[in-house]
């Protein structure tokens, strides 16, 4: 009664539908290297204990923003004074639906500290290129994006240099 598949058994797709390279280079490569440090810290996050008190296993960013207030608010290394004082000059934006159009909501959050609105600005770097609000098979305003790709790789790498348990987590020495 039915007809035979032409697919070996357990494969429905005899070809792939979505190409994948992983020759990255340029803003890819970069692009790839954030979420995966992004990635990084949020699991450091969740392991040593910056969790939200839910049930979910979501990371707490303002409990370390606590932790390293000090950090963002008086740099101790020339490379994060340049970095935060990138993201605080030129903040990634908010995409947001305006009269049922997408649009970009150029307003700083309100936070608690700097280094809380530090964080947050790096959690928007890594929303906007995520949920597709910077990249639609090309990239926007490609140099606008690379810098602030670095600049959040630094906030991140500042996070984990800063943070003794986040440092022996992405280590793996605490695990």
């Amino acid at each position: 009664m039915g007809s035979a598949s032409s697919s070996p058994p357990g494969n429905r797709c005899s070809e792939p539908t979505i190409e994948v390279s992983m020759q990255l280079e340029g803003l890819d490569a970069l692009a790839f290297k954030f979420f995966r440090e992004f990635s990084r810290c949020e699991y450091c996050l969740k392991v040593v204990g910056y969790r939200e008190q839910s049930r979910d296993a979501k990371p707490d960013w303002s409990a370390l923003a606590r932790q390293l207030e000090d950090v963002f608010s008086d740099p101790p290394d020339p490379k994060i004074s340049v970095a935060v004082k990138y993201l605080l000059e030129n903040p990634p934006k908010k995409q947001i639906v305006d009269n049922g159009s997408l649009a970009w909501e150029n307003r700083l959050p309100d936070c608690e500290s700097q280094a809380q609105l530090i964080l947050l600005l790096v959690k928007r770097v890594r929303n906007n290129l995520f949920h597709g609000g910077k990249f639609n098979g090309r990239w926007l305003e490609p140099g606008r994006s690379e810098e602030l790709l670095k600049q959040g790789l630094v906030i991140l790498e500042a996070c984990i240099e800063n943070d003794g348990l986040m440092n022996e987590a992405y280590n793996q020495k605490a695990i």
